[in-house]
């Protein structure tokens, strides 16, 4: 079941810069869900995580968890 992204406001980091196209989109905007997607395929997949399952990733990517 997918969930329902009606009223997702999607936004990418300010870091990105404005013309840059190699990014991901994320909207924390939808109660209990936060929605992720690529910012060169708008109406490609949705990846849906729980807020803590959000937060997990993103302390492991700070920390370098994913690094080769």
């Amino acid at each position: 079941m997918s969930p329902d992204l009606t009223g997702a406001e999607f936004h990418k980091s300010s870091l990105s810069g404005v013309t840059t196209d190699n990014c991901v989109e994320v909207a924390t905007n939808l109660p209990g869900l936060v929605a992720v997607r690529d910012s060169k395929d708008l109406s490609g997949p949705t990846l849906a995580f729980t807020p803590a399952q959000w937060r997990s990733f993103v302390g492991r990517v700070r920390t370098g968890a994913f690094d080769a």
